[in-house]
């Protein structure tokens, strides 16, 4: 039974440096499409390391009391590039090109057909995570809205079509990962900050689209980018209260405001999660640590280094 305020952490952590060559990662940008140059492992070898680190992440936030584990997303060279060549209808060989919540263009995959996803993608990971420890585990995947955001649509009528669709295979993607032990899933879904007035147009129905028929907690998370691409955060969120009427039964934000240099907490990176009106009868619990951070402290003390 969890604790009255289980902690966990947003999703990723730390990858060791004999897994990705951290310096490119940093250099290169947040990666959209996928960029195998980042491993150091040999491919024929990479599975066997990602389990490898996987387990050290387990073991690292069990020892820090965090409540529900994550795999540390250590598998993956962004929360986002992961998915996309696992469906059809998208092209990664020769990308597109989107604009990132910096203002600069960066490669995207291609929209060039019917969105599907053939088979399971995080299935076999998921219940590896979930033979490694007996907490509650939490699975992450990029939600609709950022998925439509950062894809070159060359298909679909519109935005909010290419979302549905997007919805469609995240919707069977958190049914597969239920079914392998998840219990919690979460969607990752910053751009529903970077872009508000698109998001109060389609957010909430692509979402609920997304999470429709999963039983269980069910989580939407926001932020304002990376620390290390993102230098300057606003005060608030953008887009945030449109959200009590979705079908997640929490929200999950990142609560640093680097931008605001009197804010006793400029330097640190904190999150917390809150329930939704769908689950008012449910116990709210919250969730603190970053990024990439490395260690889980009580809440009210929660202090984050902007390194990403």
């Amino acid at each position: 039974m969890l604790p009255l305020l289980p902690t966990t952490v947003v999703g990723s952590f730390p990858q060791p440096e004999w897994l990705v060559d951290r310096a490119a990662l940093l250099s290169g940008g947040v990666p959209r499409v996928p960029k195998p140059t980042l491993w150091r492992v040999p491919e024929d070898l990479r599975e066997e390391a990602h389990d490898d680190a996987t387990r050290l992440v387990v073991r690292d936030m069990e020892r820090a009391g965090v409540d529900i584990v994550s795999d540390g997303e250590v598998r993956r060279e962004s929360y986002f590039a992961w998915l996309a060549p696992a469906l059809t209808g998208l092209d990664v060989t020769k990308p597109g090109t989107a604009i990132a919540r910096t203002g600069r263009p960066t490669p995207v995959p291609r929209a060039v057909g019917p969105i599907t996803r053939p088979k399971p993608v995080l299935a076999r990971h998921t219940r590896f995570l979930r033979g490694e420890t007996d907490h509650p585990i939490k699975i992450t995947v990029p939600g609709p809205f950022t998925l439509t955001a950062l894809t070159h649509n060359e298909y679909y009528p519109d935005a909010p079509s290419l979302a549905l669709a997007y919805a469609a295979v995240v919707n069977e993607e958190l049914r597969d990962l239920k079914a392998a032990g998840a219990d919690f899933v979460q969607l990752d879904e910053p751009y529903l900050q970077a872009w508000p007035d698109r998001a109060r147009e389609y957010g909430v129905a692509a979402i609920d689209r997304a999470l429709e028929g999963i039983d269980g907690p069910t989580v939407v998370h926001l932020c304002f980018g990376y620390a290390h691409t993102v230098r300057d955060k606003p005060s608030g969120y953008s887009y945030l209260p449109e959200l009590e009427r979705c079908r997640a039964t929490h929200v999950s934000i990142e609560a640093a405001r680097s931008s605001d240099r009197s804010h006793p907490r400029r330097s640190s990176w904190a999150s917390w999660t809150w329930a939704t009106r769908a689950s008012r009868r449910r116990r709210p619990w919250r969730v603190e640590s970053g990024r990439r951070s490395r260690t889980c402290r009580p809440i009210a003390s929660c202090r984050r280094p902007t390194a990403a």
